[in-house]
């Protein structure tokens, strides 16, 4: 694997990423597939080109979408390169921030998103992580989160 340095002082905020969570029905799913995938405290997400803006998402996250809504997101460590196929990794933080559920229709590979696109973070006073997807829907849906 190739390591990509990219020693990037950005002036803006950082950019984003949305991407869907194949195969994952909740973030409960999510979360232990992105466990079972940890390893020298990092995720590895294999994706087939290097962003062009690469350097500006440094600092940025990914944003995955389950079920046409972002309900989570992992910083942005780094990128690599596979090197038996060159396909693109993005080293992502293992931990799992989840966040209010915001609707985003799914699409094939990724795309970007600024700072004004993403929704907030769950607050401390939510303990988001121990509800059961359905149950946080409903809540929302009721504007009691």
């Amino acid at each position: 694997m190739t390591a990509y340095a990219h020693e990037f002082e950005p002036s803006a905020p950082p950019l984003h990423m949305s991407k869907v969570a194949v195969g994952c029905a909740s973030v409960e799913a999510l979360r232990k597939r992105q466990q079972l995938r940890a390893a020298g405290g990092e995720v590895p997400l294999v994706t087939r080109f290097m962003p062009k803006r690469a350097a500006e998402m440094i600092g940025g996250s990914v944003y995955w979408i389950v079920k046409h809504q972002l309900v989570a997101r992992q910083r942005i460590i780094g990128f690599a390169q596979r090197e038996e196929d060159n396909r693109t990794i993005v080293r992502l933080d293992p931990e799992l921030v989840p966040v209010r559920p915001f609707p985003k229709r799914a699409h094939q590979g990724w795309r970007y998103l600024t700072a004004a696109d993403v929704p907030a973070d769950f607050n401390s006073e939510v303990d988001a992580v121990t509800l059961p997807s359905d149950l946080m829907r409903r809540l929302i849906a009721l504007a009691l989160l």
